[in-house]
């Protein structure tokens, strides 16, 4: 019993139980950045929904080795996903016409600087999910957990999530808890602070 009480005096925090106490940061979640929108976007739910007319950029850079996210079309319009810059206009729509994004159009079109990139047919309704994989080389897309096989590379720049809408469309994010398992590899986009 002597040596409890030993270990008991002899700690730190024996004289007042806070001395020395050092608070952990909670790390933030990702969410869509009411900073970093377009004009007349509206973004609710917490930052995982977007309406209005214009982009959205998510608040955290894509700085693991592979990241995914997704998203959910509650309501059909035009729209569109992929990765951007801060320096995208997210006023103009739809976005993938600057150098700064590289995004997937709600026809199927992968669109960077203008160009079309990929024109594949999409087929897709409302509660249909777009998967969104990137591991510093390859952007890829994905329709309810099966890849649409439009990869595209040489994508360079810190890049964050990004996300459009025009016509009505309405799109809910998920940058966790997601419907579809990532492809293998794959996790929840992090902060810098969560990969040390």
């Amino acid at each position: 019993m002597a040596a409890c009480f030993c270990c008991f005096r002899c700690f730190p925090w024996r004289a007042g139980f806070g001395s020395g106490h050092v608070p952990l940061k909670e790390i933030p979640s990702v969410v869509l950045d009411t900073s970093h929108m377009g004009n007349d976007v509206v973004i609710v739910k917490s930052g995982r929904r977007i309406c209005g007319t214009g982009g959205g950029l998510g608040n955290a850079p894509l700085v693991q080795d592979k990241a995914y996210f997704e998203i959910k079309l509650q309501s059909t319009g035009v729209w569109g996903v992929g990765l951007a810059t801060r320096k995208s206009n997210l006023s103009r729509v739809p976005l993938g016409e600057c150098a700064e994004s590289w995004v997937m159009r709600s026809d199927g079109t992968v669109c960077h600087a203008g160009e079309p990139l990929h024109k594949p047919t999409l087929d897709v309704a409302e509660g249909d999910l777009i998967g969104v994989t990137y591991d510093h080389m390859e952007l890829n897309f994905y329709k309810n957990g099966e890849s649409l096989q439009i990869p595209v590379s040489g994508i360079k720049g810190t890049l964050y999530p990004a996300v459009y809408v025009d016509e009505g469309a309405i799109l809910d994010v998920q940058f966790s808890e997601f419907y579809h398992t990532p492809p293998s590899g794959f996790d929840k986009i992090m902060f810098e602070q969560s990969l040390l």
